[in-house]
């Protein structure tokens, strides 16, 4: 079982150029069994551009996760406390083997009612060709 999660464009961008290697989320999958995560590009991108494996995921405070993660968060401090905004906990994804695909994947081609995750959806199986 893998993960589709939605983010934004200039994020995927700092995944892609390793600048950012955490993904930061305030709620997380429960199956902690996901080791692949496919990233959907959100509008005006709106395709499936990569995927990453999973390395360790940590939960701590907002305040405690910026503080080891800051350096290689790809984020400003503004961008990370306004998302998280008030939250007592938050989750940190670590980002490993990132790979862009060749051709973008619309996900409407596999799954035609396809509505982007607003945090993350299950995905069975990896699409195919790349």
């Amino acid at each position: 079982m893998n993960v589709l999660l939605s983010i934004r464009p200039k994020y995927v961008e700092a995944i892609m150029n390793g600048e950012k290697r955490y993904e930061f989320r305030k709620i997380i999958f429960k199956n902690r069994e996901v080791k692949e995560v496919y990233i959907y590009s959100t509008a005006p991108v709106k395709k499936i551009v990569g995927s990453f494996l999973i390395g360790d995921i940590i939960e701590d405070s907002p305040e405690q996760l910026w503080e080891e993660f800051k350096k290689c968060s790809g984020i400003s401090d503004s961008e990370f406390f306004s998302y998280f905004n008030g939250n007592a906990k938050g989750f940190a994804i670590e980002i490993e083997s990132v790979k862009r695909f060749e051709e973008p994947i619309d996900p409407r081609d596999h799954y035609p009612n396809f509505v982007p995750p607003q945090s993350f959806s299950y995905i069975e199986s990896p699409f195919c060709g790349n």
